[in-house]
């Protein structure tokens, strides 16, 4: 059965396999650079990895919705979303299967 999501645990192993750090030490590098991730979107900044793709915070203006269950109408509160746009190479790489 094929899975269909990874963990920090799997980013962890995956680094111990290819780089030879300890479990402990490579578990602290993918908490270290998730940290670093959120910290640079909650400042609202632009996240570029290269060959990967950009993660960008796009404000989403307040808006008129309804409450599905009583069908009322309600204003939607602004919010901030997190957006990824893939790299050109992840896209073709994708698009190639």
């Amino acid at each position: 059965m094929k899975r269909s999501n990874i963990t920090r645990k799997d980013l962890a192993k995956a680094i111990h396999e290819a780089m030879g750090f300890s479990q402990r030490s490579a578990g602290d590098l993918v908490d270290t650079v998730f940290a670093s991730l959120k910290q640079t979107l909650l400042a609202e900044e632009l996240v570029k990895l290269v060959q990967f793709g950009t993660f960008t915070v796009k404000k989403k203006s307040p808006r008129m919705g309804r409450n599905p269950r009583t069908g009322d109408s309600m204003e939607i509160a602004p919010r901030s979303m997190i957006s990824f746009k893939p790299s050109k190479i992840l896209r073709e790489k994708l698009n190639a299967n």
